[in-house]
C-alpha cells in the first residue's frame, strides 16, 4: 500500500470527507473498472471533493449568496447555466420552475409539434403533385 492509503488508514485524521466506499462503487460502476488502486480512489475523492469546493465557493461569490449569506440552489444552477466551466452540470442543476410553468411549456411544445406535423404533409402533398 502507498503513502497516501498508510494515512487513510487512520480515523481521526482522515483526509477526505467523501466516503470512500460510495466512490468506490461509483467507480466500480463503470463496466470498464475492473480493480481500483487505494491512491486512485483517494485521489479521485479528494479531486471530488476540491471540485464540489469550487463550484460551491464561485456559486456563492456570484450569485446572490452573499445577500442572504446563504448558498442557494438557484446559485448553483445560475453557476451551471451562465458559466461556461460548469455548463456540463446544466442538465444536473436546472433551474426551477413552477410546475404550473411546466405543464405549459410541455402544452405550447406539443401543440408546435402537432403544426410542424401538419406542415410536413403539406411539403410532401406539393412534392407528390409535381412529380
Amino acid at each position: 500500500r502507498g503513502k497516501m492509503a498508510a494515512r487513510l488508514s487512520g480515523g481521526e485524521n482522515r483526509l477526505v470527507s467523501l466516503p470512500l466506499s460510495r466512490i468506490r462503487v461509483i467507480m466500480k460502476s463503470s463496466p470498464e473498472v475492473s480493480s481500483i488502486n487505494q491512491d486512485a480512489l483517494f485521489l479521485t475523492a479528494k479531486a471530488t471533493e476540491l471540485f464540489v469546493q469550487y463550484l460551491a465557493t464561485y456559486s456563492y461569490k456570484h450569485g446572490r449568496g452573499k445577500e442572504k449569506n446563504a448558498l442557494t440552489y438557484s446559485d448553483l444552477s445560475h453557476t451551471a447555466e451562465e458559466c461556461e466551466t460548469f455548463q456540463f452540470l446544466a442538465d444536473i442543476l436546472p433551474k426551477k420552475i413552477l410546475a404550473s410553468k411546466y405543464l405549459k411549456m410541455l402544452e405550447k411544445e406539443k401543440r408546435d409539434g402537432e403544426l410542424g406535423e401538419g406542415d410536413e404533409d403539406e411539403e410532401e402533398d406539393d412534392e407528390a403533385v409535381e412529380d
